[in-house]
Protein backbone atom coordinates (compact mmCIF):
# COMPACT_ATOMS: atom_id res chain seq x y z
CA UNK A 1 0.00 0.00 0.00
CA UNK A 2 1.75 3.71 -1.00
CA UNK A 3 2.79 5.90 1.77
CA UNK A 4 0.00 8.64 1.61
CA UNK A 5 0.96 10.53 4.98
CA UNK A 6 4.18 12.12 3.79
CA UNK A 7 4.48 15.80 5.48
CA UNK A 8 6.44 17.72 3.31
CA UNK A 9 6.84 21.93 3.05
CA UNK A 10 6.21 22.79 6.43
CA UNK A 11 7.95 25.11 8.37
CA UNK A 12 10.29 23.71 11.22
CA UNK A 13 9.37 25.47 14.55
CA UNK A 14 10.98 28.50 15.59
CA UNK A 15 13.16 27.92 18.55
CA UNK A 16 16.47 27.66 20.45
CA UNK A 17 17.02 31.38 19.40
CA UNK A 18 18.12 34.72 21.21
CA UNK A 19 14.62 36.51 21.23
CA UNK A 20 16.66 40.02 22.17
CA UNK A 21 18.72 39.55 18.85
CA UNK A 22 16.07 42.55 17.80
CA UNK A 23 18.15 45.26 16.26
CA UNK A 24 15.52 47.78 16.61
CA UNK A 25 15.62 46.72 20.89
CA UNK A 26 19.44 46.85 21.40
CA UNK A 27 19.65 50.14 19.61
CA UNK A 28 17.42 51.65 21.61
CA UNK A 29 19.06 50.72 24.80
CA UNK A 30 22.35 52.05 24.10
CA UNK A 31 20.82 55.32 22.95
CA UNK A 32 18.88 55.44 26.19
CA UNK A 33 21.99 54.71 28.63
CA UNK A 34 21.12 51.11 29.01
CA UNK A 35 23.90 49.41 26.93
CA UNK A 36 25.49 48.14 30.51
CA UNK A 37 21.97 45.60 31.14
CA UNK A 38 23.07 44.23 26.76
CA UNK A 39 24.64 40.90 28.11
CA UNK A 40 21.55 40.19 30.62
CA UNK A 41 19.35 40.80 28.22
CA UNK A 42 20.09 38.09 25.41
CA UNK A 43 20.80 35.94 28.47
CA UNK A 44 17.10 36.47 29.21
CA UNK A 45 16.83 36.44 25.35
CA UNK A 46 17.81 33.15 25.19
CA UNK A 47 15.80 31.71 27.82
CA UNK A 48 12.54 33.70 26.24
CA UNK A 49 13.42 31.71 22.72
CA UNK A 50 13.55 28.07 24.29
CA UNK A 51 11.17 25.46 23.94
CA UNK A 52 10.72 25.24 27.81
CA UNK A 53 9.54 28.66 27.82
CA UNK A 54 7.80 28.71 24.78
CA UNK A 55 5.60 25.63 26.36
CA UNK A 56 5.49 27.33 29.63
CA UNK A 57 3.43 29.95 27.76
CA UNK A 58 1.27 27.48 25.90
CA UNK A 59 0.28 25.48 29.35
CA UNK A 60 -0.52 28.83 30.99
CA UNK A 61 -3.26 29.31 28.55
CA UNK A 62 -4.36 26.24 27.96
CA UNK A 63 -5.12 25.84 32.09
CA UNK A 64 -6.39 29.21 32.49
CA UNK A 65 -7.21 30.05 36.39
CA UNK A 66 -9.51 28.75 38.53
CA UNK A 67 -11.67 30.49 41.95
CA UNK A 68 -12.25 28.66 44.70
CA UNK A 69 -14.40 30.70 46.96
CA UNK A 70 -15.18 28.48 49.81
CA UNK A 71 -13.33 24.97 51.16
CA UNK A 72 -14.89 21.91 51.58
CA UNK A 73 -16.46 22.99 54.88
CA UNK A 74 -17.61 26.15 53.59
CA UNK A 75 -15.39 28.44 54.56
CA UNK A 76 -14.46 31.56 52.63
CA UNK A 77 -10.83 31.16 51.07
CA UNK A 78 -10.71 33.43 48.28
CA UNK A 79 -8.09 31.64 46.30
CA UNK A 80 -7.44 31.40 42.32
CA UNK A 81 -5.31 27.98 41.67
CA UNK A 82 -3.13 28.72 38.69
CA UNK A 83 -1.18 26.20 36.69
CA UNK A 84 2.48 25.39 37.94
CA UNK A 85 3.78 26.74 35.08
CA UNK A 86 2.25 30.74 35.57
CA UNK A 87 4.56 30.63 39.01
CA UNK A 88 7.53 29.48 36.85
CA UNK A 89 6.78 32.81 34.39
CA UNK A 90 6.50 34.99 37.41
CA UNK A 91 9.56 33.93 39.04
CA UNK A 92 11.81 34.34 36.08
CA UNK A 93 9.82 37.58 35.66
CA UNK A 94 10.90 38.93 39.11
CA UNK A 95 14.15 37.65 39.12
CA UNK A 96 15.37 39.63 36.61
CA UNK A 97 13.41 42.66 37.79
CA UNK A 98 11.23 43.34 35.79
CA UNK A 99 8.47 44.18 38.51
CA UNK A 100 10.50 46.49 40.58
CA UNK A 101 14.01 46.62 39.59
CA UNK A 102 14.37 50.19 38.61
CA UNK A 103 13.06 51.50 42.63
CA UNK A 104 16.08 50.02 44.27
CA UNK A 105 18.77 50.78 40.83
CA UNK A 106 20.28 54.42 40.72
CA UNK A 107 21.99 53.35 37.27
CA UNK A 108 21.24 55.70 34.31
CA UNK A 109 18.91 53.97 32.21
CA UNK A 110 17.58 51.65 34.66
CA UNK A 111 13.87 51.98 33.77
CA UNK A 112 14.70 51.45 30.13
CA UNK A 113 16.91 48.37 31.09
CA UNK A 114 13.70 47.07 32.60
CA UNK A 115 11.48 47.96 29.40
CA UNK A 116 13.74 46.14 27.37
CA UNK A 117 13.23 42.67 29.48
CA UNK A 118 9.94 43.34 29.74
CA UNK A 119 9.75 43.75 26.14
CA UNK A 120 11.56 40.47 25.66
CA UNK A 121 10.02 38.28 28.06
CA UNK A 122 6.45 39.31 27.48
CA UNK A 123 7.11 37.40 23.76
CA UNK A 124 6.97 34.11 25.97
CA UNK A 125 3.49 35.10 27.42
CA UNK A 126 1.69 38.46 28.22
CA UNK A 127 -1.13 37.13 30.36
CA UNK A 128 1.45 37.01 33.64
CA UNK A 129 2.90 40.76 32.71
CA UNK A 130 -0.61 41.88 34.63
CA UNK A 131 1.13 41.42 37.96
CA UNK A 132 4.58 42.62 36.77
CA UNK A 133 3.27 45.62 35.28
CA UNK A 134 0.99 46.93 38.41
CA UNK A 135 3.78 45.99 40.95
CA UNK A 136 6.32 48.14 38.86
CA UNK A 137 3.72 50.93 38.71
CA UNK A 138 2.36 51.05 42.57
CA UNK A 139 5.49 52.21 43.82
CA UNK A 140 5.52 56.05 43.16
CA UNK A 141 2.28 56.06 43.94
CA UNK A 142 2.42 54.30 47.12
CA UNK A 143 5.62 57.21 47.96
CA UNK A 144 2.23 59.17 49.17
CA UNK A 145 2.27 57.63 52.25
CA UNK A 146 5.97 57.36 53.17
CA UNK A 147 5.68 55.16 56.11
CA UNK A 148 3.96 52.59 53.89
CA UNK A 149 6.30 53.04 50.98
CA UNK A 150 8.86 52.75 53.78
CA UNK A 151 7.28 49.20 55.14
CA UNK A 152 6.91 47.46 51.48
CA UNK A 153 8.60 49.06 49.40
CA UNK A 154 11.93 46.89 49.72
CA UNK A 155 9.29 43.46 49.36
CA UNK A 156 8.52 45.30 46.26
CA UNK A 157 11.45 45.81 44.92
CA UNK A 158 12.75 42.37 46.24
CA UNK A 159 13.53 39.58 43.57
CA UNK A 160 12.23 36.84 45.16
CA UNK A 161 8.58 35.66 43.97
CA UNK A 162 6.90 34.30 46.83
CA UNK A 163 3.39 33.32 46.12
CA UNK A 164 0.85 32.58 48.82
CA UNK A 165 -1.73 33.85 51.00
CA UNK A 166 0.87 35.39 54.60
CA UNK A 167 0.81 38.75 56.16
CA UNK A 168 2.82 40.85 53.59
CA UNK A 169 5.63 41.90 55.78
CA UNK A 170 6.69 38.58 56.64
CA UNK A 171 7.14 37.41 52.97
CA UNK A 172 10.68 37.63 50.88
CA UNK A 173 8.93 39.14 48.21
CA UNK A 174 5.12 41.29 47.09
CA UNK A 175 3.37 41.59 44.01
CA UNK A 176 0.81 44.25 43.85
CA UNK A 177 -2.17 45.30 42.03
CA UNK A 178 -5.50 47.38 41.44
CA UNK A 179 -8.83 47.72 41.73
CA UNK A 180 -10.47 51.11 40.52
CA UNK A 181 -13.41 50.31 37.85
CA UNK A 182 -16.68 49.68 39.05
CA UNK A 183 -20.20 48.62 36.57
CA UNK A 184 -21.94 51.89 36.75
CA UNK A 185 -18.77 53.96 35.79
CA UNK A 186 -15.85 52.57 34.14
CA UNK A 187 -13.27 54.48 33.08
CA UNK A 188 -15.27 57.31 34.84
CA UNK A 189 -14.08 56.50 38.44
CA UNK A 190 -15.30 59.80 40.12
CA UNK A 191 -18.67 57.47 39.56
CA UNK A 192 -17.59 55.06 41.92
CA UNK A 193 -19.74 54.29 45.09
CA UNK A 194 -17.18 51.84 47.23
CA UNK A 195 -17.28 53.43 50.40
CA UNK A 196 -14.42 54.32 52.93
CA UNK A 197 -15.49 54.81 56.60
CA UNK A 198 -12.65 55.61 58.87
CA UNK A 199 -11.79 53.96 61.97
CA UNK A 200 -9.89 55.66 65.14
CA UNK A 201 -6.68 53.76 64.11
CA UNK A 202 -5.83 55.30 61.40
CA UNK A 203 -7.05 52.91 59.00
CA UNK A 204 -10.75 52.86 56.76
CA UNK A 205 -12.98 50.19 56.04
CA UNK A 206 -14.13 49.96 52.68
CA UNK A 207 -17.41 48.40 51.29
CA UNK A 208 -18.45 47.65 47.83
CA UNK A 209 -18.26 45.89 44.55
CA UNK A 210 -15.64 46.23 42.03
CA UNK A 211 -15.90 44.97 38.43
CA UNK A 212 -12.73 44.19 37.21
CA UNK A 213 -9.58 43.52 39.64
CA UNK A 214 -6.91 41.70 37.75
CA UNK A 215 -4.27 38.89 39.48
CA UNK A 216 -6.18 38.97 42.63
CA UNK A 217 -3.93 36.59 44.25
CA UNK A 218 -1.31 39.73 44.51
CA UNK A 219 -0.32 40.56 48.31
CA UNK A 220 -1.60 44.91 48.24
CA UNK A 221 -3.66 46.90 46.34
CA UNK A 222 -4.34 49.97 45.00
CA UNK A 223 -8.61 51.12 45.99
CA UNK A 224 -10.27 53.87 45.27
CA UNK A 225 -13.12 54.34 47.03
CA UNK A 226 -14.97 57.65 48.45
CA UNK A 227 -13.89 58.80 51.96
CA UNK A 228 -15.83 61.43 53.92
CA UNK A 229 -13.52 64.01 51.89
CA UNK A 230 -13.93 62.58 48.41
CA UNK A 231 -12.58 59.72 46.23
CA UNK A 232 -9.65 58.70 47.56
CA UNK A 233 -6.63 56.19 47.41
CA UNK A 234 -6.23 53.19 49.38
CA UNK A 235 -3.70 50.50 50.15
CA UNK A 236 -5.42 47.27 51.04
CA UNK A 237 -3.56 44.27 51.88
CA UNK A 238 -5.08 40.49 51.04
CA UNK A 239 -3.91 39.28 54.45
CA UNK A 240 -3.94 41.44 57.78
CA UNK A 241 -1.05 42.18 60.06
CA UNK A 242 -2.83 39.77 62.60
CA UNK A 243 -2.97 36.87 60.10
CA UNK A 244 -6.24 36.99 59.26
CA UNK A 245 -7.68 37.50 55.85
CA UNK A 246 -9.00 40.46 55.04
CA UNK A 247 -12.28 40.90 53.77
CA UNK A 248 -12.11 40.87 49.94
CA UNK A 249 -14.16 38.27 48.35
CA UNK A 250 -14.06 37.42 44.83
CA UNK A 251 -17.06 36.88 43.58
CA UNK A 252 -16.01 35.62 40.01
CA UNK A 253 -13.36 35.37 37.28
CA UNK A 254 -14.34 37.00 33.68
CA UNK A 255 -14.19 35.15 31.38
CA UNK A 256 -12.38 36.42 28.57
CA UNK A 257 -11.28 36.72 25.26
CA UNK A 258 -7.97 36.69 25.29
CA UNK A 259 -5.26 36.96 28.66
CA UNK A 260 -5.92 33.29 29.32
CA UNK A 261 -3.28 32.80 32.34
CA UNK A 262 -4.32 36.31 33.89
CA UNK A 263 -7.26 35.85 36.18
CA UNK A 264 -9.45 38.84 36.35
CA UNK A 265 -12.15 39.24 38.94
CA UNK A 266 -14.64 40.57 40.23
CA UNK A 267 -15.00 41.90 43.82
CA UNK A 268 -16.63 42.75 46.85
CA UNK A 269 -15.07 44.35 49.68
CA UNK A 270 -17.23 43.91 52.85
CA UNK A 271 -15.53 46.23 55.37
CA UNK A 272 -12.19 44.97 53.94
CA UNK A 273 -9.44 46.94 56.13
CA UNK A 274 -6.87 49.80 54.18
CA UNK A 275 -4.94 52.34 55.01
CA UNK A 276 -4.76 55.93 52.81
CA UNK A 277 -2.78 57.02 50.17
CA UNK A 278 -2.02 60.76 49.71
CA UNK A 279 -5.04 62.49 50.79
CA UNK A 280 -8.58 62.13 51.08
CA UNK A 281 -10.20 63.43 47.89
CA UNK A 282 -6.75 63.53 46.05
CA UNK A 283 -7.52 59.50 45.36
CA UNK A 284 -7.36 60.44 41.08
CA UNK A 285 -4.29 62.95 41.58
CA UNK A 286 -2.42 59.83 43.35
CA UNK A 287 -3.31 56.51 41.20
CA UNK A 288 -2.93 58.15 38.18
CA UNK A 289 0.62 57.92 39.03
CA UNK A 290 0.31 53.91 38.85
CA UNK A 291 -1.57 54.66 36.06
CA UNK A 292 1.14 56.41 33.75
CA UNK A 293 3.54 54.16 34.56
CA UNK A 294 1.00 50.84 33.10
CA UNK A 295 0.41 52.94 30.28
CA UNK A 296 3.76 52.54 29.01
CA UNK A 297 3.96 49.03 29.04
CA UNK A 298 0.90 48.55 27.59
CA UNK A 299 2.96 51.07 24.83
CA UNK A 300 5.90 47.70 25.87
CA UNK A 301 3.82 45.06 25.24
CA UNK A 302 2.28 46.45 22.05
CA UNK A 303 5.54 46.74 20.54
CA UNK A 304 6.06 43.14 21.99
CA UNK A 305 3.33 41.58 20.39
CA UNK A 306 4.00 43.30 17.04
CA UNK A 307 7.42 41.56 17.33
CA UNK A 308 6.52 38.37 17.84
CA UNK A 309 3.89 38.59 15.67
CA UNK A 310 6.71 39.40 12.83
CA UNK A 311 9.32 36.77 13.97
CA UNK A 312 6.83 34.26 13.32
CA UNK A 313 5.60 35.41 9.74
CA UNK A 314 9.29 35.93 8.31
CA UNK A 315 10.22 32.97 9.74
CA UNK A 316 6.98 31.09 8.42
CA UNK A 317 7.77 32.77 4.99
CA UNK A 318 11.32 32.02 5.20
CA UNK A 319 10.79 28.29 5.29
CA UNK A 320 7.44 27.94 2.99
CA UNK A 321 7.27 27.21 -0.49
CA UNK A 322 4.00 28.40 -2.81
CA UNK A 323 4.13 28.52 -6.82
CA UNK A 324 7.48 27.55 -6.87
CA UNK A 325 9.00 29.66 -4.84
CA UNK A 326 9.75 30.36 -0.72
CA UNK A 327 7.23 32.99 0.23
CA UNK A 328 10.01 35.22 1.20
CA UNK A 329 11.29 35.80 -1.94
CA UNK A 330 7.68 36.64 -3.38
CA UNK A 331 7.42 40.39 -4.08
CA UNK A 332 4.02 40.79 -2.92
CA UNK A 333 4.46 38.38 0.13
CA UNK A 334 7.83 40.74 0.63
CA UNK A 335 5.95 43.50 0.67
CA UNK A 336 3.50 42.78 3.59
CA UNK A 337 6.62 41.09 5.72
CA UNK A 338 8.39 44.42 5.26
CA UNK A 339 5.36 46.41 6.18
CA UNK A 340 5.01 44.45 9.10
CA UNK A 341 8.72 45.09 10.08
CA UNK A 342 8.79 48.80 9.65
CA UNK A 343 5.56 49.24 11.66
CA UNK A 344 7.12 46.75 14.72
CA UNK A 345 10.27 48.31 14.20
CA UNK A 346 8.83 52.20 14.55
CA UNK A 347 6.81 50.44 17.73
CA UNK A 348 9.24 49.56 19.46
CA UNK A 349 11.71 52.73 19.09
CA UNK A 350 9.20 54.68 19.78
CA UNK A 351 8.65 52.25 23.21
CA UNK A 352 12.29 52.84 23.56
CA UNK A 353 12.11 56.13 23.77
CA UNK A 354 9.58 56.35 26.40
CA UNK A 355 10.96 54.41 29.05
CA UNK A 356 14.40 56.38 28.33
CA UNK A 357 11.71 59.87 29.07
CA UNK A 358 10.86 57.69 32.08
CA UNK A 359 14.30 57.58 33.47
CA UNK A 360 15.42 60.67 32.40
CA UNK A 361 11.84 62.84 33.53
CA UNK A 362 12.39 60.76 37.55
CA UNK A 363 15.88 62.50 37.39
CA UNK A 364 14.21 65.87 37.29
CA UNK A 365 14.55 66.76 33.60
CA UNK A 366 11.41 68.72 33.33
CA UNK A 367 11.71 69.07 29.49
CA UNK A 368 11.57 65.67 29.41
CA UNK A 369 8.53 65.15 31.70
CA UNK A 370 7.02 67.38 29.65
CA UNK A 371 7.76 65.37 26.51
CA UNK A 372 6.74 61.91 28.53
CA UNK A 373 3.46 63.23 29.55
CA UNK A 374 1.94 63.62 25.87
CA UNK A 375 4.26 61.43 24.25
CA UNK A 376 2.67 58.54 26.60
CA UNK A 377 -0.78 59.64 25.64
CA UNK A 378 -0.29 59.61 22.14
CA UNK A 379 1.69 56.61 21.67
CA UNK A 380 -0.98 54.61 24.37
CA UNK A 381 -3.48 55.17 21.67
CA UNK A 382 -1.56 54.72 18.24
CA UNK A 383 0.65 51.32 19.19
CA UNK A 384 -1.93 49.48 21.09
CA UNK A 385 -4.37 50.23 18.38
CA UNK A 386 -1.96 48.90 15.32
CA UNK A 387 -1.04 45.63 17.56
CA UNK A 388 -4.59 44.31 16.91
CA UNK A 389 -4.13 44.87 12.64
CA UNK A 390 -0.71 44.30 13.03
CA UNK A 391 -1.52 40.74 14.32
CA UNK A 392 -4.19 39.97 12.37
CA UNK A 393 -1.68 40.49 9.09
CA UNK A 394 0.89 38.44 10.84
CA UNK A 395 -1.45 35.68 11.34
CA UNK A 396 -2.31 35.78 7.76
CA UNK A 397 0.84 35.23 6.34
CA UNK A 398 0.44 31.41 7.57
CA UNK A 399 -2.47 30.97 5.35
CA UNK A 400 -4.92 28.63 7.03
CA UNK A 401 -1.91 27.14 9.53
CA UNK A 402 -2.16 30.30 11.11
CA UNK A 403 -5.97 30.24 12.39
CA UNK A 404 -4.34 26.97 14.10
CA UNK A 405 -4.03 27.14 17.27
CA UNK A 406 -0.93 24.65 17.64
CA UNK A 407 0.92 27.62 15.77
CA UNK A 408 0.48 30.35 18.49
CA UNK A 409 -0.73 32.96 16.29
CA UNK A 410 -4.64 33.42 17.50
CA UNK A 411 -3.31 33.63 21.25
CA UNK A 412 -1.03 36.71 20.12
CA UNK A 413 -4.53 38.08 18.29
CA UNK A 414 -7.14 37.86 21.12
CA UNK A 415 -4.32 39.18 23.49
CA UNK A 416 -3.65 41.78 20.91
CA UNK A 417 -6.68 43.69 21.62
CA UNK A 418 -6.14 44.14 25.37
CA UNK A 419 -3.84 46.69 25.91
CA UNK A 420 -5.34 48.91 23.86
CA UNK A 421 -8.45 48.68 26.25
CA UNK A 422 -6.33 48.02 29.74
CA UNK A 423 -5.45 51.50 31.19
CA UNK A 424 -8.21 53.19 29.48
CA UNK A 425 -9.37 52.26 25.77
CA UNK A 426 -9.07 54.50 22.69
CA UNK A 427 -11.39 57.25 23.42
CA UNK A 428 -10.00 57.72 26.98
CA UNK A 429 -6.53 57.88 25.37
CA UNK A 430 -7.49 60.66 22.62
CA UNK A 431 -8.66 62.35 25.67
CA UNK A 432 -5.70 62.32 27.41
CA UNK A 433 -3.92 63.67 24.90
CA UNK A 434 -6.53 66.73 24.73
CA UNK A 435 -5.76 67.31 28.50
CA UNK A 436 -1.96 66.81 28.24
CA UNK A 437 -2.07 69.75 25.17
CA UNK A 438 -0.24 72.38 27.79
CA UNK A 439 3.23 70.18 26.64
CA UNK A 440 2.59 70.33 23.07
CA UNK A 441 5.31 72.43 22.65
CA UNK A 442 7.67 69.55 24.20
CA UNK A 443 6.32 67.57 21.89
CA UNK A 444 7.07 69.48 18.56
CA UNK A 445 10.29 70.25 19.85
CA UNK A 446 11.22 66.24 19.98
CA UNK A 447 9.54 65.84 16.11
CA UNK A 448 11.43 68.81 15.12
CA UNK A 449 15.01 67.34 15.99
CA UNK A 450 15.00 65.79 12.89
CA UNK A 451 14.06 68.86 10.96
CA UNK A 452 15.60 68.90 7.30
CA UNK A 453 16.42 65.05 7.20
CA UNK A 454 13.47 63.94 4.89
CA UNK A 455 11.00 66.29 3.07
CA UNK A 456 8.03 64.31 3.55
CA UNK A 457 8.41 64.14 7.33
CA UNK A 458 9.04 68.13 7.07
CA UNK A 459 5.80 68.30 5.01
CA UNK A 460 3.98 65.97 7.58
CA UNK A 461 5.22 68.40 11.01
CA UNK A 462 3.91 71.09 9.48
CA UNK A 463 0.40 69.81 9.00
CA UNK A 464 0.82 68.54 12.36
CA UNK A 465 1.88 72.17 13.50
CA UNK A 466 -1.84 73.51 11.90
CA UNK A 467 -4.01 70.89 12.87
CA UNK A 468 -2.54 72.28 16.77
CA UNK A 469 -2.93 75.72 15.74
CA UNK A 470 -6.90 74.98 14.63
CA UNK A 471 -7.39 73.68 18.27
CA UNK A 472 -8.34 70.27 18.34
CA UNK A 473 -11.70 68.84 20.14
CA UNK A 474 -13.36 65.76 20.90
CA UNK A 475 -14.22 65.13 17.17
CA UNK A 476 -11.34 65.40 15.37
CA UNK A 477 -8.96 64.30 18.69
CA UNK A 478 -8.37 60.68 17.47
CA UNK A 479 -7.43 62.39 13.60
CA UNK A 480 -4.90 64.59 15.53
CA UNK A 481 -3.80 61.91 17.66
CA UNK A 482 -2.44 59.23 14.90
CA UNK A 483 -1.02 62.29 13.02
CA UNK A 484 0.73 63.05 16.25
CA UNK A 485 2.00 59.38 16.76
CA UNK A 486 3.32 59.25 13.23
CA UNK A 487 5.32 62.23 12.82
CA UNK A 488 6.72 61.17 16.42
CA UNK A 489 7.86 57.77 14.86
CA UNK A 490 8.89 59.08 11.95
CA UNK A 491 11.30 61.80 13.32
CA UNK A 492 12.58 58.78 15.52
CA UNK A 493 13.33 56.54 12.43
CA UNK A 494 14.43 59.45 10.54
CA UNK A 495 17.09 60.08 13.15
CA UNK A 496 18.21 56.65 14.51
CA UNK A 497 16.09 54.14 12.25
CA UNK A 498 18.15 52.17 9.39
CA UNK A 499 17.49 53.74 6.38
CA UNK A 500 15.82 51.38 4.55
CA UNK A 501 13.00 51.00 7.43
CA UNK A 502 13.15 55.39 7.56
CA UNK A 503 12.54 55.56 4.00
CA UNK A 504 9.80 53.06 4.44
CA UNK A 505 7.78 54.60 7.04
CA UNK A 506 8.10 58.03 5.36
CA UNK A 507 7.06 57.01 1.91
CA UNK A 508 4.04 55.09 3.62
CA UNK A 509 2.75 56.47 6.65
CA UNK A 510 3.80 60.02 5.87
CA UNK A 511 3.87 60.69 2.02
CA UNK A 512 -0.57 60.53 1.47
CA UNK A 513 -1.11 57.31 -0.57
CA UNK A 514 -0.94 54.68 2.35
CA UNK A 515 -2.77 51.91 2.12
CA UNK A 516 -5.59 50.80 4.16
CA UNK A 517 -4.02 47.11 4.63
CA UNK A 518 -0.60 45.89 5.54
CA UNK A 519 1.70 45.01 2.30
CA UNK A 520 0.86 48.53 0.67
CA UNK A 521 3.84 49.80 0.94
CA UNK A 522 4.59 51.66 -2.34
CA UNK A 523 7.31 50.62 -4.79
CA UNK A 524 11.30 51.46 -4.86
CA UNK A 525 11.28 50.71 -0.71
CA UNK A 526 13.98 48.30 0.08
CA UNK A 527 11.83 45.06 1.16
CA UNK A 528 14.59 42.98 1.17
CA UNK A 529 17.11 45.38 3.55
CA UNK A 530 14.23 45.88 6.07
CA UNK A 531 13.27 42.00 6.48
CA UNK A 532 16.90 40.96 7.44
CA UNK A 533 16.70 43.55 9.98
CA UNK A 534 14.01 40.94 11.89
CA UNK A 535 17.32 38.43 12.10
CA UNK A 536 15.38 35.59 11.47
Amino acid sequence: MPATHVVTNQVPPLVGHDVAADAALIEGLHRHDAGWAEDGLHELGRLAGSEQAQEQGRLANAHPPVLHTHDRYGNRIDEVEYHPVYHDLMTVAVEHGMHAAPWRDDRPGAHTARAARFYTWAQVEAGHGCPISMTYAVVPALRHNPDLAARFEPLLAATTYDPGLRVPDTKRGLTAGMSMTEKQGGSDVRANTTRAVPRADGSYLLTGHKWFTSAPMCDLFLVLAQAPGGLSCFLLPRVLPDGTRNRMHLQRLKDKLGNKSNASSEVEYDEAVAWLVGEEGGGVRTIIQMVNMTRLDCVIGGAAGMRLGVVQAVHHATHRQAFGANLVDQPLMANVLADLAVESEAATTLAMRLAGATDRALAGDESETAFRRIGLAVSKYWVTKRASAHASEALECFGGNGYVEESGMPRLYRDAPLNSIWEGSGNVAALDVLRAMGNVEAFLAEVDTAAGADARLDSAVADLRKRVAAGPDQVTARRLVERMALTLQGSLLVRYGHPAVADAFCASRLDGDWGVAFGTLPSGVDTKAIIARVGV
